[in-house]
């Protein structure tokens, strides 16, 4: 670092999902030094998280690499690192490997992680999806159970292998459950031999009294309709009680699946501990107009992880186009305290809410203009594909997509990872066929 650029203002900003990186990018041109933190060297496109999930698509589609993101921004330099802690008094941020690392400015964009609402015993049996880690293990899960039910004889086993439970109706629980019975009726089903389009059977559980509640109530009755058309079985007001290996319990009654996943709740990371404050049910930090915590002026919130409301109090949601909004203007404010003037608050400019159902199928709501069906699905798919990072991403999804739509094919059913631990028959044999090569050093099974 130069002499000249020692004496700069230096702007910390932790995570590089949709807010950190549009504070990034928003700095481009200030005077300012900016380092942006993360434990990941990638930037995921997370709305589509659930396409990889079920084999839509392939995680270098909807993912990007931060340093080459911000190459051309000779103002920002990226760190590979884990923060455990923010020191506000000394403006020093706690690094997992580096030494503190100072700043003058903090803006905090950590996202959220699921929240299973104190059952944290049920993230084992039912994984949400908030990683490529988490996309590509569900994947296996989806693709596993098809392959093992193809030659099980077992006809309560091979039910419960073709059993996928969704659990939460909002735009990732739809989402997932209208791409999974895509999959599970009619991609995957011309493949295999023992499997029908009507073997399969796909279970989506709100407990609330409809789906996708953050639209109105007239599109929400109509994705529920798109829904199950495409074959998926929704239950409203669905308490589920208990969660493990062999399915779920819902108001009393056991529904064998050996495939769950959790869409229902999301809690904020860490942020509100590290502040010493008081979060919200979320685990968010309450932040004022400015989106700053507790009046500080120097530290940020911005994203999934800040308890914002708008103008008529309502609370923003976790969305793409909140945590973009958020960490442009608070490299506004930053611009203009280096100017000696401030910026008006924080607004949101909701620009309408979307989400699909499946092949040719979603809901828009953009105010006073309602759209369903094919239209909206058209719409979706255009921003969707506009708002990926980077152009190859958009080249890549737009002809995935379309070779999709033409010939009802998924071009990522990849199962990676050795499947002979998975497998119950291999259990089985494992100490027999240990026994009988126990002296060839090429073959070692361990039971």
């Amino acid at each position: 670092m130069t002499e000249k650029a020692a004496r700069l203002p230096h702007v910390v900003i932790v995570g590089g999902g949709f807010g950190g990186l549009a504070a990034a990018k928003a700095l481009a041109a200030a005077p300012v030094d900016v380092t942006l933190i993360d434990k990941r060297n990638h930037h995921l496109f997370q709305p589509l998280l659930y396409q990889v999930a079920t084999a839509g698509l392939s995680p270098a589609d909807i993912a990007g690499s931060i340093r080459a993101i911000l190459a051309r921004q000779v103002n920002v330099r990226v760190l590979l690192d884990r923060v455990y802690g923010v020191d506000q008094q000394s403006r020093r941020v706690i690094l997992g490997d580096g030494e503190p690392l100072a700043y003058d400015w903090l803006i905090l964009a950590t996202g959220a992680t699921h929240s299973y609402f104190g059952r944290e015993d049920w993230a084992a049996f039912a994984p949400g999806v908030k990683t490529i880690d988490d996309a590509t293990a569900i994947r296996r899960r989806i693709l596993l159970a098809l392959e093992r039910a193809e030659t099980e004889t077992d006809e309560a086993r091979r039910k419960a292998l073709l059993t996928f439970v969704v659990i939460g109706g909002g735009p990732t629980g739809v989402e997932m459950a209208g791409a999974i019975a895509e999959l599970a009726r009619q991609s995957v089903s011309r493949d295999f031999r023992h499997i029908t389009p009507h073997c399969s059977r796909i279970i989506l559980l709100q407990r609330g009294d409809r789906l996708l509640p953050s639209f109105p109530h007239a599109l929400s009755a109509k994705a529920r309709k798109g829904i199950e058309e495409l074959g998926v079985e929704v239950r409203l007001e669905a308490d589920v009680t208990r969660i493990d290996n062999e399915g779920v319990v819902v108001g009393g009654e056991r529904i064998a699946a050996q495939t769950t996943i959790w869409a229902a709740g999301v809690m904020a990371s860490r942020v509100a501990e590290w502040l010493g404050c008081k979060g919200d049910r979320a685990g968010r930090v309450p932040v004022d107009a400015d989106l700053h915590p507790d009046g500080d002026p120097n530290v940020f919130v911005i994203g999934d992880t800040a308890a914002c409301t708008d103008a008529r109090g309502r609370a923003l949601p976790g969305v793409a186009p909140v945590a973009k909004q958020q960490g442009q203007h608070a490299a506004r404010a930053i611009r203009a305290a280096l100017q000696g003037h401030a910026v008006k608050p924080f607004r949101y400019r909701d620009w309408g809410n979307m989400a699909t159902i499946g092949r040719s199928r979603a809901i828009a709501d953009f105010g006073r203009l309602r759209v369903s069906g094919l239209p909206a699905w058209l719409l979706w798919c255009v921003a969707h594909i506009w708002f990926l990072t980077g152009h190859r991403n958009r080249v890549s999804v737009g002809l995935s997509w379309l070779w999709s739509y033409l010939t009802y094919q998924r071009g990522a059913r990849l199962i990676t990872g050795d499947i002979a631990p998975d497998l119950p028959a291999t259990r089985e044999l494992a100490p027999a066929l240990g026994r009988k090569r126990a002296g060839a050093a090429d073959f070692i099974l361990m039971d």
